[in-house]
Order: structure tokens, then sequence, then C-alpha cells
């Protein structure tokens, strides 16, 4: 990483509350092409969450430590570190910064750093709302951001390409956007579905869909000045009646396995077919691929998807 930062763009995207199982088997069945063709062999990392739900995950993510590897060999070497004593996750090739937190770290560094939020965590509507996205220069979240909203993932791709848009070429971005679409509710993504029929692990799996519709024009925003080093991940998932659970914030498998990749995506990206992706050999993985561009969502959301502000964390 000590030879991408600085180089590159980075942005980090949270897939807030996406089981790794769901993610899996849509990459697998060529559900999510856009999502899929950046993944090394087409697939998604299993890895271990740092916490279980939105406030615990992302207070480690944005310190560095990202998801873990979901295998015993470790210590796992990190991407980005604090400096810190003994840790044993920090290598020649981690990035170590010396504030509490990667954000400022970047700032200091000469990065842009922005926020655009998602869930009610980064909704900046109360004190605990506002700790995350404070960690940035500038954050951002309207309603339309938010898990109530059916097109909240558009809401969030048209900020970030205005972002970009905005972006002096002469001045690294670092982008974090926490994706509410998967959070619940999200009946609404799924064709047929009504209020009434409340979420499913299907409709869960129909929010990814929609998701990978729209992902293709976000990297291309954050390709369109040099090249970009992206971590795409969940914080953590969230349980559909497994064993009698329902939501996170607990101590279940389907709760602490999330998906994981990172990878690099050229310079001056599109959104349609461009040849593979290159970059430092510790940032892009062999076979990275730009994706084929953004696919038509399946569906018109239902008439009755809601508009107003729900309960968006099961804390």
């Amino acid at each position: 990483m000590n030879a991408v930062v600085g180089s590159h763009d980075l942005l980090l995207v949270t897939l807030d509350t996406l089981r790794f199982d769901v993610a899996e088997e849509l990459a697998a069945a060529g559900r999510i092409p856009n999502l899929a063709a950046f993944l090394p062999d087409g697939r998604w990392e299993r890895r271990h969450s740092p916490g279980s739900f939105t406030y615990a995950a992302h207070q480690a993510i944005l310190a560095g430590f990202l998801p873990t590897p979901a295998s015993p060999d470790g210590p796992h070497p990190r991407l980005f570190a604090a400096r810190f004593a003994g840790s044993e996750s920090t290598a020649p090739r981690t990035w170590v910064f010396d504030t509490p937190d990667l954000p400022s770290a970047l700032a200091a560094a000469g990065y842009r750093t922005v926020c655009i939020g998602g869930v009610g965590f980064f909704n900046k509507q109360g004190a605990l709302g506002s700790v995350l996205p404070g960690l940035f220069q500038e954050s951002h979240w309207t309603p339309e951001m938010g898990v109530p909203s059916p097109t909240s993932f558009e809401s969030q791709v048209a900020r970030a390409e205005q972002v970009a848009a905005e972006q002096p070429a002469d001045r690294p971005l670092f982008l974090f956007v926490n994706v509410s679409a998967l959070h619940q509710p999200n009946w609404f993504h799924l064709p047929g579905a009504t209020r009434e029929h409340g979420d499913s692990r299907e409709s869960h799996a129909a929010a990814l869909e929609y998701v990978d519709a729209h992902i293709g024009r976000l990297f291309a925003a954050m390709s369109a000045r040099r090249p970009c080093f992206a971590v795409v991940c969940s914080d953590h998932g969230t349980a559909y009646g497994e064993d009698g659970y329902t939501g996170h914030r607990i101590g279940h498998e389907v709760v602490w396995t999330v998906p994981y990749a990172h990878f690099t995506i050229p310079a001056a990206h599109t959104a349609g077919p461009t040849a593979p992706a290159t970059g430092p050999a510790d940032a892009a993985h062999p076979g990275d691929t730009a994706p084929p561009g953004d696919a038509p969502a399946d569906a018109a959301r239902p008439a009755d998807a809601p508009t107003a502000p729900a309960e968006e964390e099961s804390a």
C-alpha cells in the first residue's frame, strides 16, 4: 500500500448488512456482473467482520481494521494500520499512519476525504449519527440516501459523481460510501413484493442486484483522473430466521461472516468494457477486469415502497 497511497484515488465501499452467502451465490449465478467482473476470479473473499452492527464495525474499519480473512493461518497483514507497538498484523507493505483513524491520516497525506452516508449512523441528525461522518473533511447525507428510499444507491452514486467531478486533478481523493440498500427495509427491491410480505433473504439478494446495476457509474467516476484502489466489503451480515434469529448485533455466523474484495480500477475507466486492471503488485489482483457496464434494474420498485424515515439499525 505504500506505493498506492499518494498515487491512486482511494474508494472504500461498505455494502451495509450484506451477507456472505447471498453475495457468494449471486456472484456464482452471474446475477451481479458489474461487481463480479472486478472480484478476483469472479469470487468474493470470505472474511470475518470486526463488529456485529454498523457503528462498531465502522469504528474498526475506519481505524484500519478491515474484515479479517476467515482462515486460522494468521496473523493476516493489513492494508492500513495506525502505528501501534506490538501490532502483529502490520507488515512491510502496510501503510502505517500516526493519527487515530484512516480518514484523518489520509487528509494529512494530502487527500480530500469525503463520506457519503447511508444508514442512520451517518445521517448527522443527532450526536451519534455525527461521529462517523465527523471523521471526514466533508460528509453528505440526505433522506433519499437512507434505508427507506427505494432509490438510495442511485442518489449516492449521483452525489459521488458530483464529488469526483469537482475534484482537482492534482489532488487525490478518498471517497467512502456506506451503501444502505441492503439494510432493512429492503422488501421493495424484490419484484412483486409488498410491505406485508416484508424483508427476506430473497429481497436482500434483490437489493444487491439493484446495487450492482448502478455501481459501474461509481467505479467510472472514481477512476476518471488516476487509477483508483478500491475496497468493497460488508460491515456485517444479518439473520432472516436462522436458528430463530432475526437482524444483527448478535453473535451468529450469518452476521459475522462477510464478503470482501480489493482491486485496482485503471485510470480513465468507463462503465463499459475495458482492458484488465493494472497496478502495484500489492494492490491489484491478477485478472482484475473492468465491469461490462451498468445493467438495467430488474423492475421498478413497488408503488407502496416507503418514502419516510424508518428504523434504520438493529441496535
